[in-house]
C-alpha cells in the first residue's frame, strides 16, 4: 500500500491545502463515514471499479461514481463504501478555495457529489487519462497541478473583491465559536444579507453552518492531542454551553455519538468507519 501526499506550489497553495494519492489500499471493513470541515475534495479513481456513496437515511439505496467526482461542501457526514485494492488521486481544498476554479457559484453544489465531467465536460477526462498514463506519484500531483493552475488563471477574480470575505472566513477558523455573526458582517461593510450571500457563494455554506462545522472540526483536533478525553471540558473549551447541544453537533456532523467516534476513528479524524 502507498499513500503519498503533495502541496501544490504558489498560486495553487492559496487555495489547495494539498494532493492526495493511494494506491492498493487495504482495508477491513466495508463502509466510512466521511465527516465534514467545510472545504471541497476533488476526486479521480484510478481503477475501474465504480464508488458508492450510500444514503444516510436509507441505507440500501446509493449513487455510483466511476471516474472523477467533486464533493461541495456538506452539512452533514458522507456514507460511502471502501474497496481494499483501490488507487485515487485527488485535491483537498482550503475553504473557500474551491471558488477561485469554478464558473457556479459554490452554493449551487452544498451537500450534493458531482461528476466532474458534468462541471469541467471534456477536460476532466482528458485529465483522468494523463493521471492514469503518469508512471509515479510525482508525475500524477504535477499533470494535476499543471491543469488547475491552468483552470485557475482562466477563473481568476480580482483579489479585492475576495478580501472581505477571506478575512471573515479566516476568522471564523480561528474563532469558530464567535456568537455575533452579524457583528462580524459589520466589520466587513457589508450589510447581512449581502455577506451572508456572498459568502456561501464562496465557501458553499452560510456563515453560521461554516463556523458550526469549524467548532465541531476543533473538538477532532482536541480529540487527536492524545490528552485525555474529558467530554465537558471538550465541549465547554470549543465553545458549546451544552452537553446536549455538543452531542447533537457530534451526531449531526459524524453520525456518531462521542464514545463510538473514538472506537471506530482511524488514522485521519475526518475517516470513520461505520459502526457495526
Amino acid at each position: 500500500m502507498r499513500f503519498c501526499r503533495n502541496v501544490p506550489r504558489p498560486p495553487l497553495n492559496r487555495h489547495i491545502a494539498w494532493f492526495w494519492y493511494y494506491d492498493n489500499w487495504q482495508v477491513h471493513h466495508s463502509r466510512e463515514h466521511v465527516l465534514p470541515d467545510g472545504s471541497f475534495e476533488l476526486i479521480f479513481n484510478l481503477e475501474d471499479r465504480p464508488r458508492k456513496l450510500f444514503d444516510r437515511d436509507n441505507p440500501d439505496q446509493y449513487q455510483s461514481f466511476r471516474k472523477s467526482w467533486l464533493s461541495g461542501a456538506q452539512s452533514g457526514y458522507l456514507v460511502i463504501d471502501v474497496l481494499s485494492g483501490s488507487s485515487m488521486i485527488g485535491a483537498h481544498f482550503l475553504p473557500g478555495g474551491i471558488a477561485a476554479f469554478l464558473a457556479p457559484s459554490a452554493g449551487e453544489l452544498t451537500d450534493r457529489v458531482s461528476e466532474l465531467d458534468g462541471i469541467w465536460g471534456a477536460e476532466a477526462t482528458q485529465l483522468r487519462e494523463r493521471l492514469l498514463d503518469a508512471p509515479h506519484p510525482p508525475a500524477k500531483f504535477r499533470a494535476l497541478e499543471d491543469f488547475l493552475l491552468r483552470k485557475l488563471v482562466g477563473t481568476r477574480r480580482s483579489p479585492d473583491s475576495e478580501r472581505r470575505i477571506d478575512w471573515a472566513m479566516q476568522r471564523f477558523q480561528r474563532e469558530p465559536s464567535v456568537v455575533n455573526i452579524a457583528a462580524v458582517a459589520d466589520e466587513t461593510g457589508l450589510s447581512q444579507r449581502h455577506f451572508i450571500a456572498e459568502f456561501r457563494r464562496r465557501v458553499g455554506l452560510t456563515p453560521k453552518l461554516f463556523c458550526r462545522v469549524r467548532r465541531f472540526q476543533q473538538v477532532l483536533a482536541e480529540l487527536k492531542s492524545g490528552r485525555d478525553v474529558e467530554w465537558a471540558d471538550i465541549a465547554l473549551g470549543c465553545g458549546y454551553y451544552d452537553q446536549p447541544h455538543f452531542i447533537n453537533d457530534f451526531r449531526t456532523f459524524s453520525g456518531l455519538n462521542p464514545t463510538a467516534y473514538l472506537r471506530c476513528r482511524m488514522d485521519y479524524p475526518n475517516f470513520v468507519r461505520e459502526d457495526d
